[in-house]
């Protein structure tokens, strides 16, 4: 009676896995308290149980699991599997959360060390703090544990087909375990031919991911420095492309879960129609009988631990080297663009006392629309009038041009587009406004907003335009009777490229 009733304990055990392992832990914990309701005590069930609770990861079902842990240990102090998933239950907890749990994992190792210093249970109770929990259900850790198993298995393996083959074969000596499911199914989408470039993205994300990081921030460097005008949507736009092909990677990951998750549901399914509940039940009777000797009971969890894949650390070394060269590159990055919003071009302004055959008389003292500009230097300012040689004293100028020079790094469009900016649209003077707009952008990000408007005291016909950059201010107004937006904004550029020169270094 006694093979009978440790068949009957490996098949509830088998089937407890199964349920576990296809999401629907209910069931698993309610075949598990049936068996230990019939057959009283049993160290591979609590052990069942317990992991029933555990796959829910949930607070209250973490503390249900210590509780059946706690109840098995009385019962079996010394067995080694339930001594180990207590273990891994107490490192993965929260030492905030539950102190006293996370303390008493070591006291758990310590007991494991002595009874099996060298066992499977040991090293995976041990790595549980760092490791990822295999009973993670398509989550982060789902897919990183289905990544790493992965790439380790091709890495393994003389040719993709090898490694599927393997994989195809621990799947079927193992129809209860989910982690090796997924590898089966993983391995053999990706051995397929034309997945070449999904295999090695898999094993060389990080390599590649850090290549698209090097590459959008070698662009924003670029257009930090010397190409200003290239705007961030390049780089932007790059990076997305670069990306794309982890797409494909995501979806077949994710496919070959999904048919993992149907296998291990499909396999619980048929197992639980091959066992008979009343056949089960008259040989839990039966074999509850007769007495289960201590070493029996201390032997009931073999072949019932984790399964042969290592566990999957949280963070690898190579994952902490390149996690320090991304933020080497946010670095750079960062002074770039800080060193870069600092900065503002240098100019000399020539304050020409004829332009164009026209005479110039000098303003400053009368005429200084930027006096409340921050950061403005006077020595760096001009404003000028220029009239013809023989205009009489009532005529209107023809050009009038105000510049100031600075640091202006903290300019920004607002200023120049506003209406209450840097020169408010009002600055014409007492005039009929016709039509404002914004100009077309000069060197080094600039902005400049130009109107047109007619002067009440003479009627001329009249265009002001106003342009910043993180150097120089400016306004320029002249006579604009025939001239349409592109012909103004032309002659206001040229107006300024006449009056500023970029300073000698």
């Amino acid at each position: 009676m006694n093979d009978n009733k440790n068949t009957m304990r490996d098949d509830v055990r088998g089937q407890v896995d199964m349920l576990v392992a296809a999401g629907r832990s209910a069931e698993a914990r309610a075949t598990a308290q049936s068996a230990l309701d019939a057959n009283g005590p049993d160290a591979g069930l609590l052990l069942a149980l317990a992991r029933g609770h555990m796959a829910e990861d949930d607070d209250d079902h973490d503390d249900a699991a210590e509780r059946v842990f706690r109840k098995g240990l009385e019962a079996f102090p010394d067995d080694v599997a339930l001594l180990a998933g207590y273990a891994e239950l107490c490192a993965r907890t929260d030492a905030m959360d539950r102190p006293g749990r996370h303390a008493r994992g070591p006291v758990l190792l310590a007991r494991l060390r002595e009874l099996a210093p060298h066992s499977v249970e040991l090293q995976r109770a041990e790595a549980a703090g760092s490791s990822v929990s295999t009973s993670a259900k398509n989550t982060a850790s789902a897919r990183r544990m289905q990544s790493f198993d992965t790439a380790r298995a091709f890495a393994d393996a003389p040719t993709p087909q090898a490694a599927a083959a393997r994989a195809a074969q621990r799947a079927a000596a193992a129809p209860h375990d989910l982690r090796l499911a997924v590898l089966a199914e993983t391995t053999g989408a990706l051995a397929a031919p034309g997945r070449t470039w999904s295999r090695l993205l898999l094993r060389r994300g990080l390599e590649y991911r850090f290549g698209i990081g090097a590459v959008v921030a070698l662009l924003v460097v670029l257009r930090l420095t010397v190409l200003p005008t290239v705007p961030y949507g390049v780089a932007t736009g790059v990076g997305l492309l670069m990306g794309l092909p982890f797409l494909g990677l995501r979806k077949h990951l994710r496919a070959s879960r999904e048919r993992a998750a149907e296998r291990i549901a499909a396999a619980a399914t048929a197992t639980a129609t091959a066992t008979a509940p009343a056949t089960v039940t008259a040989t839990v009777a039966a074999a509850a009988t007769e007495p289960v000797p201590d070493e029996e009971a201390t032997a009931v969890g073999e072949g019932f631990g984790p399964p042969e894949l290592p566990p999957v650390p949280r963070v690898t070394p190579r994952e902490y080297a390149f996690a320090g060269a991304g933020l080497a590159l946010l670095l750079v990055v960062g002074v770039t663009a800080y060193v870069s919003s600092l900065a503002y071009p240098r100019y000399d302004i020539v304050a020409h006392d004829s332009f164009r055959g026209l005479k110039g008389f000098d303003l400053q003292e009368e005429f200084d629309p930027f006096a409340a500009v921050p950061d403005s230097e006077r020595e760096g300012s001009t404003a000028r009038l220029y009239v013809a040689e023989d205009a009489a004293p009532d005529a209107a100028a023809e050009y009038l041009v105000a510049i100031t020079t600075g640091d202006f790094h903290d300019l920004r469009e607002s200023h120049v587009y506003d209406d209450n900016g840097l020169v408010p649209s009002d600055m014409a003077g007492a005039g009929t406004i016709h039509e404002t707009w914004r100009a077309e952008a000069g060197p080094y990000g600039s902005w400049m907003r130009c109107l047109r408007y007619t002067e009440v005291t003479t009627g001329t016909p009249r265009a002001m335009c106003v342009w910043a950059d993180k150097g120089s201010v400016g306004m320029v107004l002249f006579t604009a009777e025939d001239k349409d937006q592109a012909a103004v904004e032309e002659t206001a550029r040229s107006i300024s490229a006449d009056f500023l020169r970029p300073a000698a270094d």
